[in-house]
């Protein structure tokens, strides 16, 4: 029994830890845009806060018709957001300071839930078999959220005693030739 216990304990840990890969430490940006597309965007999330190492590794199907691109906005705490449910999906009803324009569709936002440590250090190998579970920052697929409500729980789970920035991932709408 006790070995099966570590073999799941083994695999979650594995299962978590693949998405995210630990980087350097780069500059704060406030907005990123990644390349414009009707295919799949391919790019890469330093995770909150400022002070981590850690980047997802984001794969994502657009899903505005036509062509569109994704624009990383990264806001200080606190942080203000216009966004409202609109045709099944989360809109910006109002241009920000961070880089967010009416109508771009809110596609996933940084969030934060008791978890295992993630890395590839000898510690964090150590308090996951420890049992050492702490608060994670992960994203939120806004897309596959079943209820307005879960938005607002993910956005509001950034608070300072947690990280000191917000990451927000808009697809933004091009103007059609």
């Amino acid at each position: 029994m006790w070995s099966l216990t570590l073999y799941v304990t083994l695999l979650s840990a594995l299962a978590t830890s693949l998405a995210f890969v630990p980087g350097t430490q780069q500059a704060f940006h406030k907005t990123n845009d990644f390349g414009l597309s009707m295919a799949k965007f391919e790019f890469m999330v330093d995770m909150p806060p400022t002070t981590s190492d850690l980047k997802a590794q984001m794969g994502i199907e657009p899903i505005l018709p036509g062509e569109s691109k994704i624009v990383e906005v990264r806001y200080k705490l606190p942080f203000g957001l216009d966004v409202a449910p609109k045709d099944g999906m989360i809109v910006c009803n109002k241009d920000g300071t961070g880089g967010e324009k009416v109508g771009d569709v809110l596609r996933f936002t940084s969030f934060w839930s008791m978890g295992l440590p993630r890395g590839d250090g000898v510690i964090t190998t150590a308090a996951s078999f420890a049992g050492g579970v702490s608060w994670q920052c992960n994203l939120f697929d806004v897309m596959n959220a079943s209820a307005w409500e879960e938005v607002v729980e993910a956005l509001t789970s950034n608070i300072d005693s947690r990280t000191d920035e917000v990451v927000l991932i808009f697809e933004r709408p091009l103007p059609q030739a």
